[in-house]
């Protein structure tokens, strides 16, 4: 009898904690296991804004799906823009575009999430993420190169446009990148003595009335306390109504010369999620607390793409698209799934959440950790030690511990490596979001491999 086949899309935490977790429970030839993922690391995500401020290298926080010692599952190189669950095969575009078929018996999809945009004149084209290890770097050369170019300049005009930035999106990732970059620009300007501090202009702009309102009021005040003293201008209930290439008009009437505009504003399921037809919650898959999809044999989702219920919280909350909730998702869903093969009963999802942490920078940071309000270097404590902990191989812990350590004692260092200097560079290049399929041309796919067939 031919061993079943299992599927995982996606090498996020869930993913990836979700293969770890099937390498050590699955019995020798009890199954085949593959994981679909563009790149062969899982990439540490909440320490993007560090490696944009240059805190930490790139490769500290692209954690390898290599060094795994029970390593057999087989890495298929590309993403998954297609899933035809009737006929149980995943379409998949390789890394060289190549079109591929993957039959599975069993699928756990774990596809993350993209950056969430609005039909806003000019945002596609003139906006920069903060989702993948590639945006990180594109942004921080892209900020050093505005200071380069600045100091060259003899135009005044040119001057302001460059020296200005606008961060859109005050959770955490708008509120970490915002915070990061400033203080990197800042600490940078004793290198162009040509440029006067004071025209470098940081704003941190979100249509919120709070500033991260799940840490609470308290919380959500002392961040925005450190941020407008160091001289970041905090605009609330406000959003960008056109972005331009050297300018951002504001949906208050005001027009910011600006040639930096990052994009932060939440995150949506990945496209993958509507090549078929399920039902959805805001756009994640409804799934059961033991995260199986209801309707479809053998289809299992977490993480961002699935609305996982909370059953601590309970009145009909869904777990929050965080790691600390990715992580333990993969690790469930796993025993569910070995569960399943061996036809033993399945066991819900349920985990109380452990806290926030927010790092804004050198000493200052808040954080939540199981209810207890913090900030500043004990709060950065914390912060730092509980990424450092969920870092998933000592490899990278060494990494990272390496550079905080470096930058501490030896401060920034501003080196502009002309990554994608030359090439227009827009949220879908990176995120690829127009590569899927629909659910009429995934049906039609799969038909015409089985005539073929």
């Amino acid at each position: 009898m031919a061993r079943p086949r299992i599927l995982v899309v996606g090498a996020g935490f869930a993913g990836v904690e979700c293969v770890r977790r099937l390498e050590r429970g699955l019995n020798l030839g009890e199954a085949d296991v593959a994981l679909v993922a563009p790149f062969s690391y899982q990439l540490y995500l909440p320490l993007l804004p560090q490696v944009a401020a240059g805190v930490l290298t790139p490769q500290s926080v692209a954690v390898s799906l290599r060094r795994s010692r029970r390593y057999r599952t087989r890495i298929i190189p590309g993403g998954a823009i297609g899933v035809d669950p009737k006929a149980k095969v995943c379409v998949i575009r390789k890394i060289t575009d190549e079109i591929v078929d993957e039959p599975y018996d069993y699928i756990v999809l774990a596809p993350g999430s993209v950056t969430r945009t609005f039909d806003i004149p000019g945002l596609l084209d003139n906006a920069r993420g903060m989702k993948t290890l590639a945006e990180a770097a594109y942004v921080r050369d892209h900020v050093i190169t505005q200071l380069d170019l600045a100091d060259a300049s003899h135009d005044e005009d040119e001057r302001a446009s460059r020296l200005q930035f606008v961060v859109v999106g005050g959770g955490y990732a708008g509120t970490e990148t915002a915070a990061c970059l400033q203080r990197l620009t800042m600490n940078a300007v004793g290198q162009y003595p040509r440029l006067d501090p004071k025209l470098i202009k940081w704003h941190l702009v979100d249509i919120a009335p709070k500033l991260m309102p799940e840490l609470g009021d308290k919380l959500g005040l002392s961040a925005l306390a450190v941020l407008r003293e160091r001289g970041i201008e905090v605009s609330l209930g406000v959003s960008v109504a056109e972005a331009g290439p050297d300018m951002v008009t504001l949906t208050d009437g005001r027009v910011l010369p600006c040639r930096t505009l990052i994009w932060t504003a939440g995150v949506t399921a990945s496209p993958l999620v509507a090549t078929f037809d399920a039902e959805t919650v805001r756009g994640r898959l409804a799934v059961t607390p033991e995260m199986t999809l209801p309707g479809f044999d053998g289809v299992f989702a977490l993480g961002d793409a699935a609305a996982v219920p909370d059953l601590v919280k309970g009145d009909g909350a869904v777990c929050p698209p965080t790691a600390q909730h990715a992580t333990r998702q993969g690790r469930r869903l796993a025993d569910n799934l070995i569960a399943t093969l061996r036809h033993q009963p399945l066991k819900p999802y349920v985990h109380r959440d452990l806290g926030l942490v927010v790092d804004l920078g050198g000493k200052d940071a808040v954080s939540k950790p199981l209810g207890i309000e913090m900030h500043g270097i004990a709060a950065q404590a914390v912060a730092r030690g509980y990424h450092w902990s969920a870092l998933r191989t000592n490899v990278a812990k060494a990494r990272v511990m390496t550079n905080w350590m470096l930058n501490a004692i030896a401060g920034d260092d501003f080196v502009r490596t002309g990554f994608q200097a030359r090439q227009p560079a827009t949220l879908r290049a990176f995120e690829y979001t127009d590569a899927y399929l629909t659910p009429a041309q995934v049906r039609e796919h799969t038909a015409s491999m089985t005539a073929r067939g």
